[in-house]
């Protein structure tokens, strides 16, 4: 049991891991771009160092909810379409430079993420911080499209 687990927890994480550095590769320059640094930034916009430790802690806990939610399809599934999501974000808002197809990209995947909620039960705690940074990041994203 505790080597599956750990099995879990190594093969999820670098799923997840995998995420981000694909989404990584997709941003190219991003934030440090001319064109980023030239758009209207919500007044809430917090400083670059925060979003990689968000997305560590989100990653921790869609890991977490992974090896801990009872697997099913439907769930694996769900993960799968979120995974996609969360790395197309990056491409469409920073390469296409697309601010309002980047909205419809991270609400869609906000809508996968409360899925997997929904999905897995008393485990959803492991997505809440998730949810919040999705929140920010979603607000951050929206006001970029509405200011621009």
């Amino acid at each position: 049991m505790v080597r599956r687990r750990g099995a879990e927890w190594a093969g999820f994480g670098l799923v997840n891991a995998l995420a981000l550095v694909l989404g990584g590769r997709f941003t190219g320059p991003g934030v440090q771009s001319a064109w980023y640094q030239g758009l209207s930034q919500a007044p809430w916009t917090p400083p670059g160092w925060v979003f990689g430790v968000a997305w560590t802690v989100v990653m921790v806990g869609l890991t977490a909810f992974m090896v801990r939610a009872t697997r099913t399809r439907r769930l694996v599934a769900v993960f799968a379409l979120q995974w996609a999501l969360n790395i197309a974000w990056n491409p469409v808002f920073f390469a296409w430079r697309a601010p309002w197809a980047g909205l419809v990209v991270i609400v869609a995947l906000a809508g996968t993420v409360v899925g997997l909620a929904r999905l897995g039960g008393r485990q959803a705690v492991w997505l809440v911080p998730y949810l919040v940074w999705l929140a920010i990041a979603t607000s951050l994203n929206a006001w970029i499209a509405l200011f621009n």
